[in-house]
C-alpha cells in the first residue's frame, strides 16, 4: 500500500515583494548603467556611442581586467595551499582543541577589514616586524621593499580571506571516512598516491567551493588593493574608483561595473560548472 503525502502548495504571490525588492533594487540599476554607459561624453549629452566600451576592451583596459583575475588567481592558489594543510592538521586534532583552532581561523573576518589592512601596512613597512626580524637574524643587510608591492598585496590577501578557503575545506574532509586511507595502505599505495587518489577527488567539492568563495573576494577587495597595493598597481575596483570620484567619468564607470560584473559571474558560473563535474568525479 503506497502511502502519498500531500503536496504543499503556496500562491505565487507570495513571492511578489521579493521580485518587487529585486527589480528595484537589482534590476533597474543594472538597466540604469546600462543607458548610462551608452553615453559618449562625460557631460552625459551624447546618447547611443559604444566609445567607452571601446575604451575599456583596448590594450590598458583589457591589461587591468586580466591582472585583477590573476591576483585573484594567486590568493587563491595561495589560499589553497595554506589552507588545505590548515584543514588536514584541524580534521586530526583532538575534539577539545578543534574549538580553540576554528576561532583562530575565524579570527580575521571577526576583525575589521580597514583594522587588518592597516594591522598588514605595520608589518610590511621597512620598519615593521618581518624586516625587524630579519635584520636582527642577520638575514639581510637593509630592509626590503615588502610594502607596496604584489607578493606583500598577495599575502595581506591571502590571510584574510584564508578562512573562506578553510572552513569548506574542512567539511569536505570531515566526510571522508578514515577507513578509506586505511585501506589503501593495506593494498599497497604510499601516503602520496592515496593523498592524490582518495582524499584530493573526495575532497575537490570543499577545494572548488573555497576557490570560489576565495577568488571573489579577493578580486573585489578594494580596502586592501588600495591601501596595501598603493599607487604603483591598478585593479578594476580601484580604476572603477578613479573615474567616479576623481574624473566624475560616469559613462565610463558604468562600462567598468558591467564589465567587472559579468566577467565575476562567468567565473562564478566556470566554477560552479567544475563542482557539478566534481560531483560525478568524487562519486566515480
Amino acid at each position: 500500500m503506497k502511502i502519498h503525502l500531500p503536496v504543499t502548495s503556496y500562491p505565487l504571490w507570495l513571492a511578489s515583494p521579493l521580485a518587487i525588492a529585486m527589480l528595484l533594487f537589482f534590476v533597474t540599476p543594472l538597466l540604469m548603467l546600462g543607458v548610462v554607459s551608452l553615453y559618449g561624453d562625460m557631460a552625459m549629452s551624447q546618447w547611443g556611442s559604444v566609445s567607452n566600451w571601446a575604451k575599456m576592451f583596448d590594450v590598458f583596459g583589457l591589461f587591468v581586467l586580466v591582472d585583477t583575475l590573476w591576483l585573484g588567481v594567486q590568493v587563491t592558489f595561495l589560499c589553497l595551499v595554506l589552507g588545505f594543510a590548515l584543514a588536514w592538521l584541524f580534521v586530526r586534532l583532538p575534539s577539545n582543541l578543534q574549538p580553540l583552532v576554528i576561532f583562530i581561523i575565524m579570527l580575521p573576518l571577526l576583525t575589521s577589514v580597514v583594522v587588518r589592512t592597516f594591522a598588514w601596512i605595520v608589518i610590511l613597512g621597512k620598519q615593521g616586524i618581518v624586516n625587524n626580524w630579519l635584520l636582527e637574524f642577520g638575514w639581510i643587510s637593509t630592509p626590503l621593499k615588502l610594502l607596496y608591492t604584489r607578493s606583500g598585496l598577495v599575502v595581506a590577501l591571502a590571510n584574510v580571506q584564508l578562512p573562506l578557503m578553510v572552513l569548506p575545506l574542512i567539511t569536505a574532509l570531515q566526510r571522508i571516512e578514515g577507513n578509506l586511507s586505511d585501506a589503501s595502505a593495506s593494498l599497497g599505495a604510499s601516503e602520496w598516491y592515496t593523498f592524490k587518489k582518495v582524499i584530493v577527488p573526495l575532497a575537490l567539492p570543499g577545494i572548488i567551493a573555497g576557490c570560489l568563495l576565495t577568488f571573489s573576494a579577493a578580486i573585489t577587495a578594494f580596502i586592501s588593493q588600495s591601501l596595501i597595493g598603493g599607487g604603483q598597481m591598478l585593479f578594476m575596483p580601484m580604476y572603477l574608483y578613479q573615474q567616479v570620484s576623481a574624473l566624475s567619468n560616469f559613462p565610463f564607470a558604468a562600462v567598468i561595473s558591467l564589465t567587472f560584473l559579468v566577467t565575476v559571474v562567468l567565473c562564478v558560473s566556470a566554477f560552479n560548472a567544475l563542482g557539478r563535474l566534481s560531483r560525478g568525479y568524487a562519486v566515480g
